[in-house]
């Protein structure tokens, strides 16, 4: 018997695509034009493109930053790392790693008798998110440690870092975690998505396989408020084990299940 003919592919203003694009922001049920995208969802893709290399390109205000987070209450210092310049962080990871000639030992004024918890504010791939998102985020979390009787050390803002960088400052401050807060690379639904890792007795043998990682930090996401509760968990969660990232497993999220799970 000769095989049934595949069913016929949903017109792009389907009711059904309709509400599965409530659902989701990934791009689906596009409309074409014979074998190419409609000119619409064409040039909406391109202003996608166009915004995420707009973010991975764009310099952090790092000034503009220290000033609104330096309306938190705590001390604000501004370092960077080895890239000169955008281009070359772009280029040479390993230098978006390292801290400038000079900024270990101008941070390591600030170590005081130690701390509990340094708290580093990247570019990263997106100054934009964290321009945008780095402020409210601590707005929700800062209040939260201070009430526990954590010893915070001064925030610090990094020009051109890559994740690692946090571990050379929390080492700089003498800090038992870190949690750094870094642009995400952008995607195309989400240019300015706020990442934070975080890591027990951050050092030089620090490795990716002991940080653990809060991603996709946005409205559109996890807003500030969850994205604040789960850092908060997290950390108490370090600290009493003395451990973090793959032998640590996050489980944030048990008690929202086991609740909905009674009801």
């Amino acid at each position: 018997m000769p095989s049934p003919d595949p069913p016929s592919p949903l017109p792009p203003d389907s009711d059904q695509w309709t509400a599965l694009r409530t659902l989701t922001a990934a791009r689906i049920g596009l409309a074409r034009s014979g074998a190419s995208l409609a000119t619409a969802p064409l040039l909406e893709f391109r202003l996608a493109h166009a915004r995420a290399r707009d973010a991975v390109l764009a310099p952090l205000d790092a000034q503009q930053l220290r000033a609104d987070l330096a309306k938190l209450g705590l001390p604000v210092l501004v370092a960077a790392s080895a890239a000169q310049d955008r281009q070359q962080y772009l280029m040479r990871p390993d230098l978006g790693r390292q801290l400038a000639a000079g900024d270990e030992s101008a941070l390591s004024l600030h170590a005081g008798t130690g701390h509990d918890l340094a708290f580093v504010i990247a570019d990263g791939l997106s100054a934009r998110a964290v321009a945008t998102h780095a402020r409210p985020v601590l707005a929700e979390a800062l209040p939260r440690f201070a009430a526990e009787g954590w010893r915070i050390a001064p925030l610090v803002i990094v020009r051109h870092g890559r994740v690692a960088i946090g571990d050379a400052v929390a080492a700089a401050l003498c800090a038992r975690m870190m949690a750094i807060l870094i642009g995400e690379r952008p995607g195309l639904s989400a240019p300015d998505s706020l990442g934070i890792y975080l890591t027990w007795q951050p050092g030089p043998h620090t490795t990716d396989a002991n940080r653990n990682c809060i991603s996709n930090i946005r409205p559109e996401g996890i807003d500030y408020a969850a994205a604040a509760g789960k850092l908060m968990h997290l950390l108490r969660m370090i600290r009493q084990r003395q451990m973090s990232g793959v032998a640590l497993k996050d489980d944030s999220e048990r008690p929202m299940i086991a609740m909905d799970l009674s009801d």
